[in-house]
């Protein structure tokens, strides 16, 4: 059983940057690979980026390439989002998940093969 609670989120102006963190509970958390998904109003829930369980490989949606850093602490069980360039559209709540499996990473894009999830938190970027 893994439990996450996110953090950090908030009101930023467009460029700005922003830093959630994901807390996860649970002694196997090294063992899991660490996904970042948002969802917009009235979109659909998107996928972000996700970090390997070794924290050596991490994939990104094209639309943060190059903005968004996924990190991870395995001694603190935690994990990173760091978030630049925002922009108006990158408002979303913001969820941090879990899987054990390890794959391809077009398999990690799938919302559905994810087993943990976080509550979630509010970005809002303002233009």
């Amino acid at each position: 059983q893994v439990q996450l609670v996110e953090s950090g989120g908030g009101l930023v102006q467009a460029g700005g940057s922003l830093r959630l963190s994901c807390a996860a509970s649970g002694r196997t958390f090294s063992s899991y690979a660490m996904g970042w998904f948002r969802q917009a109003p009235g979109k659909e829930r998107e996928f972000v980026g996700v970090i390997k369980w070794s924290g050596d490989n991490s994939w990104y949606a094209d639309s943060v390439k190059g903005r968004f850093t996924i990190s991870r602490d395995n001694a603190k069980n935690t994990v990173y989002l760091q978030m630049s360039s925002l922009k108006p559209e990158d408002t979303a709540v913001y969820y941090c998940a879990a899987t054990p499996v390890t794959a391809s990473p077009h398999y990690y894009r799938d919302w559905g093969v994810y087993d943990y999830w976080g509550q979630g938190t509010q970005v809002t970027v303002s233009s």
